[in-house]
């Protein structure tokens, strides 16, 4: 009889829930879709009811940031599937929160002022840094920290998370400064009516192509990964890297597309009052 050999290993798989690349995806996709739409409405409600409403919506959200922390820091040394998905979606935790304080105007930046229309180059980039300095400082701080507690850690996808949403956040915002077609303002809330001077439109800008084709890349890097991974663990955690970097993607491709992405939660969100809506003119 001849030896027998242990089966081949197919890359993409079935097999369990967890491990099956299209459940994977689908939940990035309805963790994405949820998780904006529950921090709209929260915003929303909070502007509706006035006074220190966006202030408690903070403080009630941090049992998602505690959360979003242990699971992180428990998840360091699960080389497992179950810990590829704690370090994924703790990772959206902790994002989740930092995002609802910044909605919320509690974490923002010293300017709160519109941009003046006379502002050109470095005074207008300076002004718009001003306006969102404490949110990036705080994600930076996140994400420098993060990268300690993972370094040579046997779970780093906690960290990748975070890494493609900062990066894909920060070449958002730079991309709405430098001017793109389409700009949905529409879910701005009050304490960031201002945001919106700062923004431009515009046909097109250097930068967005260099965006959307490191994108694209790193989606396909994250394929290719995933193609070759040698456990489980390693390519579930790919596949959600992957379907969270496309949908990066698709959202830098909201900027240009006449898509009525906002459809997507408009409909659960209550009507925007007189008041909670003074979105300034964005620039030409």
């Amino acid at each position: 009889m001849g030896a027998s050999h242990p089966p081949v290993r197919s890359p993409l798989r079935g097999g369990p829930h967890m491990t099956n690349p299209w459940i994977a995806s689908l939940l990035v996709l309805f963790v994405w879709w949820f998780s904006t739409g529950a921090i709209l409405w929260r915003v929303r409600h909070a502007d509706r009811a006035g006074g220190s409403a966006h202030q408690m919506s903070v403080l009630w959200g941090l049992p998602l940031l505690v959360g979003g922390v242990v699971g992180l820091g428990l998840s360091l040394d699960q080389a497992s599937v179950s810990g590829t998905y704690a370090a994924f979606l703790s990772a959206l935790a902790v994002w989740g929160w930092i995002e609802l304080a910044f909605l919320s105007g509690v974490i923002t930046g010293p300017n709160t002022n519109p941009s003046p229309p006379y502002a050109r180059g470095w005074d207008r980039f300076r002004q718009a840094t001003l306006t969102l300095l404490w949110h990036e400082a705080v994600l930076i701080v996140a994400l420098v920290l993060l990268a300690y507690a993972a370094w040579n850690a046997a779970n780093p996808f906690g960290l990748y998370t975070f890494a493609i949403l900062f990066f894909a956040r920060a070449s958002a915002k730079l991309n709405l400064f430098f001017g793109v077609p389409r700009i949905n303002t529409e879910f701005l809330p009050r304490p960031l009516a201002h945001l919106a001077s700062h923004f431009r439109h515009a046909r097109m800008n250097w930068l967005f192509p260099i965006s959307v084709t490191v994108l694209t890349f790193a989606a396909a890097c994250w394929l290719e990964r995933a193609l070759a991974a040698p456990t489980d663990a390693a390519q579930a955690g790919h596949i959600l890297l992957m379907a969270l970097t496309l949908l990066a993607l698709l959202e830098h491709w909201f900027m240009v597309l006449p898509l009525p992405d906002q459809k997507l939660w408009r409909w659960m969100l209550p009507e925007a009052s007189a008041v909670s809506d003074p979105n300034l003119p964005i620039r030409k």
